[in-house]
């Protein structure tokens, strides 16, 4: 048996950008809609930071959901 040593680390390389990418959108996605509520808090609008926040989970889910059809696929 052969393993191919340089695909196994791209392959670790890629999926660890990928996961810190992921954790990146969804932190701010998290930040966005901390920003909601303390605009709410102080009598404020945040329209910009929730629908960025809504941005960001959606690419969260959509990156999950490629990586299940690149799995199934």
């Amino acid at each position: 048996m052969h393993i191919d040593w340089a695909a196994l680390g791209s392959v670790f390389g890629v999926s660890l950008v990928i996961t810190v990418a992921l954790v990146g959108l969804f932190t701010l996605g998290i930040v966005g809609l901390t920003k909601r509520e303390s605009a709410a808090a102080q009598g404020g609008s945040a329209t910009l930071a929730v629908s960025g926040a809504y941005v960001c989970f959606a690419l969260c889910a959509a990156a999950v959901g490629y990586g299940i059809f690149l799995i199934v696929a």
